[in-house]
């Protein structure tokens, strides 16, 4: 007689063992894709195929022999597989990525996945504080706008959002206020990831990369964010097209052009640049692109300008500070902290480890900015 194969064997084990009596695919899906794990991976580290888990996140139910296995390869308690609270998906068509197709498919699973967590806490947050209210921003564009077309949708939506004249104080702060949660991505998560921004949750979400310590590229990031909340919804993510719109919305928002274009010096002088940097909060890069684009600068100049600053290298002459950071989910918890309500609890009630649930607020408080 043949001896059984040892995947025979092992099938015959899990069969055994009987199944797990409440267990919900979705939330193995995050944990994998949080952990950046692709399937293949996760099934070297256990004793079950790829497909197997795939079945698995499409709700098959496993042994409790195979669910203590795949807890232990993600680092996860077993409980964390049990039904609990709703945790909404966030597709990678829903999703604005800023740099799309420098990105691996994986990087961008594991951030969405992130996003998912930080939805989930969120909610919770939201039954005992009182977080600002979304407002209504979105102002859709056509398929080609003309450039003129978004300087004035820049200018909707700063009078929208209650923007005085001039610079803008805080980009970061100010979405805040008006209810997008806005986080930075945690350190573990690939720096080729960059910004995004989706809509696909009960609140708009703009992620910040980390990698960039640079107060102007923070503020540069938050605006392209809120340039796709505003003009891009509903509209397929990814094409370079909607990113240069998204581009064109930012240095708008930040520096309406009728306003700039007095503090852009006529020819290339290096203080007055550096002065508008520091009233406008933009980069260096920024104004001499500006000082082209509406035509105050001559191709040659602009050459020259540009040539400038790659002999500069990184970081840019006339530093503005630490990056923008994020405030609102530190400040409810503060709260809540206050209230005698701990940490801990919160994550227990919205099924999440106390490791995720402290990663999300980590991510969504004050540093040094």
């Amino acid at each position: 007689m043949t001896a059984e194969s040892d995947g025979v064997q092992r099938a015959r084990r899990r069969r055994g063992n009987g199944t797990v009596d409440g267990f919900d695919g979705r939330r193995l899906s995050l944990a994998r894709r949080l952990r950046g794990m692709p399937r293949t991976m996760l099934a070297a580290r256990t004793s079950v195929t790829a497909a197997s888990i795939t079945q698995f996140e499409r709700g098959t139910r496993p042994s409790d022999a195979v669910l203590a296995e795949l807890a232990l390869a993600l680092g996860m308690p077993a409980e964390f597989f049990r039904p609990g609270r709703p945790i909404e998906q966030v597709p990678a068509s829903a999703a604005h990525f800023r740099s799309l197709r420098a990105t691996p498919a994986a990087s961008r699973d594991q951030a969405l996945a992130f996003a998912e967590i930080a939805l989930a806490v969120v909610d919770v947050l939201e039954q005992y504080v009182d977080l600002p209210a979304v407002t209504d921003i979105v102002d859709p564009v056509h398929e080609e706008p003309t450039p003129d077309e978004i300087v004035a949708t820049a200018a909707r939506t700063r009078a929208r959002l209650g923007v005085d004249p001039g610079p803008l104080p805080h980009s970061v702060r100010l979405l805040e206020a008006h209810g997008v949660v806005v986080l930075r991505l945690p350190p573990e998560i690939d720096t080729k990831v960059d910004a995004f921004s989706t809509e696909a949750g009960h609140r708009p979400l703009v992620l910040l990369s980390p990698a960039k310590d640079d107060r102007a590229r923070s503020r540069f990031d938050a605006a392209h964010e809120l340039g796709h909340l505003v003009m891009h919804h509903d509209v397929e993510p990814g094409s370079k097209i909607t990113e240069r719109q998204a581009d064109q919305f930012a240095s708008e928002f930040l520096a309406p052009t009728a306003e700039l274009e007095p503090d852009l010096p006529r020819a290339v002088e290096w203080d007055a640049l550096l002065h508008a940097k520091t009233k406008w909060g933009v980069s260096l890069a920024a104004l001499v692109y500006r000082a082209h684009s509406i035509g105050i600068w001559s191709e040659h100049a602009y050459r020259r300008a540009n040539q400038y600053l790659r002999d500069q290298g990184y970081p840019e002459p006339g530093a503005l500070g630490p990056p923008e950071s994020p405030y609102m989910l530190g400040a409810a918890i503060n709260l809540l902290t206050e209230a005698g309500r701990s940490t801990s609890e919160l994550a227990r009630v919205s099924g999440l480890t106390a490791e995720q649930f402290h990663d999300v607020i980590s991510a969504g408080t004050e540093t040094n900015s």
